[in-house]
């Protein structure tokens, strides 16, 4: 089944209730968890086990954690997740810099889609439903964006009989590696690639430097399936969320308009876990 047919026939779920009508600049004061029990709040986590930090993060009102494949520590994960009930949803591919499938070497890109296959199965031993890959980086000549498109495509492919076996989906990120920096070029990559498991990992921040977050969203609409959570402005970079030029009402509209429920990850630092947890849940209605 093709990916559009999968998104039409499966649905996706509904959020009633009429948005919000506060504008940006009130978005501070907005206190209306429209979101609450849709979008499930994780940071990122890594691979090894912190029973402590689990716990916090429970007490903080996060729903899960994300981490770090392959190489986690599978048995003592599984235990901890389990015994404090904070689930992990997925698993970032770590070697997708090093082993990039966009290389212009064969065996490198062997070694790549290898590892990804090592990170499906990671995530699906830790329970989790994703593995989050940046598909390459256009390096020059011999890795330009039509490289990157068509290398990283065929090497996708490869894994997908492995991700449908296994439950788990193969969701790509746009970051700074000179690959899809317009909504419009994301969304079609993801057309080319058309599959059911296969989806955007959108990072809210990372590509705000290019156009407006709640432009990307409202192009890519039902192709994204979990998002990471940013903040990044003209004059400070990335910063605490709430900081940068991320308009967060409109992101909230625009995930209301394509009806998004799901796991949003903050990735990066606001000064301790308890000033995220406070963070997400004011700007995203949480």
């Amino acid at each position: 089944m093709k990916r559009r047919e999968f998104i039409k026939k499966s649905g996706a779920v509904g959020l009633a209730g009429t948005f919000s009508t506060l504008n940006a600049q009130e978005v501070e004061k907005d206190q209306k968890p429209e979101f609450r029990g849709r979008i499930y709040k994780s940071v990122k986590y890594g691979g090894k086990v912190n029973l402590d930090r689990l716990k916090k993060l429970k007490d903080l009102g996060f729903d899960g954690v994300e981490g770090s494949a392959p190489g986690m520590d599978l048995a003592g994960l599984k235990k901890a997740c389990s015994e404090v009930e904070l689930p992990m949803h997925g698993v970032v591919y770590n070697k997708h810099w090093k082993m990039r499938l966009s290389s212009p070497n064969e065996q490198v890109r062997d070694m790549g889609r290898k590892g990804l296959e090592d990170a499906i199965r990671e995530s699906k031993e830790v329970g989790g439903s994703s593995v989050l890959l940046v598909p390459g980086a256009v390096k020059g000549k011999d890795e330009t964006h039509d490289q990157v498109w068509e290398r990283s495509i065929t090497e996708i492919r490869k894994v997908l009989p492995l991700a449908s076996h296994l439950g788990i989906r193969v969701l790509i990120e746009t970051v700074w590696n000179g690959f899809c920096y317009k909504p419009e070029q994301f969304r079609d990559y993801l057309d080319a690639i058309d599959n059911p498991w296969v989806g955007a990992y959108y990072d809210i921040g990372n590509m705000q430097k290019f156009a407006p977050s709640h432009e990307w969203i409202r192009v890519l609409g039902s192709r994204i399936v979990k998002l990471d959570v940013k903040d990044w402005g003209v004059k400070n970079g990335f910063c605490p969320l709430g900081k940068g030029d991320v308009d967060w009402m409109q992101v909230r509209r625009e995930l209301s308009n394509i009806e998004f429920s799901g796991w949003v990850t903050r990735e990066g630092g606001d000064g301790g876990d308890d000033k995220t947890a406070v963070l997400m849940n004011r700007l995203l209605g949480l």
